[in-house]
């Protein structure tokens, strides 16, 4: 067993199931993915810590129980279709990609969304695309979507993102409030979102999502 196999059963043992991440899809994808494969090679030896790991150009791999219960809340199915937002160098992604029929990993720094593409193939995501383009904008042209997710906090929601939830389908995001953020959950019915609190946690404010500030005199 390789040490970073043995990094992997640590994080899903000491982080993911104490947050009452029973899912079965989800335990399996989060043991199986190589965390490691997605973060920079000189990042590796932090890639198991339990805390969102930084990127650069304001992207992170989100804290391990974060997108574990993000997953778990959103339940996630085999026929269904996910647009990835913010996927940096693909780790949620790759995830994601084991419990749905096919992922949209959008991406618009296009350094990483190149890592990325290079990420999944190298480790056999193949249900997974990667999408060069403004997050904020999300990814039209594959939608609308069963699942959108983001990796990363907003401020403020576009309302072109929402357009691309399916009827019937789920988002999720953690809304930046104050210095702990609030993940929420959005149902779509009859063309409006409802959003239900899930839990708390933090992330940088993904580019594209900030409140605009209020113009002052």
């Amino acid at each position: 067993m390789s040490d970073y196999t043995l990094r992997r059963t640590m994080m899903v043992d000491t982080q993911v199931r104490p947050s009452d991440v029973t899912k079965f899809p989800i335990i399996e994808a989060m043991l199986s993915v190589p965390r490691e494969a997605y973060v920079p090679q000189n990042m590796r030896e932090v890639a198991y810590v339990g805390e969102c790991v930084e990127l650069g150009a304001g992207r992170v791999v989100l804290e391990p129980r974060t997108l574990a219960k993000m997953l778990d809340a959103l339940d996630i199915q085999q026929n269904e279709l996910v647009l990835d937002i913010g996927s940096a160098l693909g780790y949620s992604s790759a995830v994601i990609a084991r419990m749905a029929e096919a992922v949209i990993a959008l991406e618009e720094n296009e350094a990483m969304a190149s890592d990325a593409q290079e990420n999944f193939m190298e480790n056999g995501a193949d249900n997974v695309v990667s999408e060069t383009g403004v997050l904020a904008q999300g990814a039209a042209a594959h939608g609308p979507y069963d699942v959108v997710i983001l990796q990363g906090a907003v401020e403020a929601m576009p309302q072109t993102i929402l357009d691309q939830v399916k009827e019937g389908g789920r988002i999720a995001c953690i809304f930046a409030e104050g210095a702990l953020g609030t993940v929420k959950i959005g149902y779509k019915l009859e063309g409006k979102i409802t959003w239900r609190f899930a839990f708390n946690a933090a992330a940088p404010v993904l580019p594209g999502f900030q409140r605009e500030a209020a113009f002052a005199l």
